[in-house]
């Protein structure tokens, strides 16, 4: 099994920037795709970022550029820098591990990006 503990979320302007961290415990870490989603209220929650365990990228086209996943294997956590954010990006932001259609998941972290 494997758990999921995030932080980094909160309010900042836009332009600002957020680095989001989920640490892991359990033994699953090392062979799990990992990868942030965020939900926006009222709506599915959707890709933002994946990595799988040697580092090959995926992003959303709306993040591209702006955003940067990474994963430390030894340290069982990834991250989600967040740059160059706007009001668009406010929405809670969740941490996934995926590995033989079952997911796991964070508890999310609110960003909000208000001026």
């Amino acid at each position: 099994q494997v758990q999921f503990v995030e932080s980094g979320g909160g309010s900042v302007q836009p332009g600002g920037s957020l680095r989001l961290s989920c640490a892991a415990s359990g033994s699953l870490f090392t062979i799990l795709r990992m990868g942030w989603y965020r939900q926006f209220p009222g709506k599915e929650r959707e890709l933002v970022a994946t990595i799988t365990r040697d580092g090959f990228r995926n992003y959303a086209d709306s993040v591209k550029g702006r955003f940067t996943i990474s994963r430390d294997n030894v340290k069982k956590t990834v991250w989600l820098q967040m740059n160059d954010l706007t009001p668009e990006d406010t929405a809670v932001y969740y941490c996934n591990g995926y590995r033989l259609s079952t997911n796991y998941w964070g508890q999310g972290t609110q960003v909000t990006v208000s001026s």
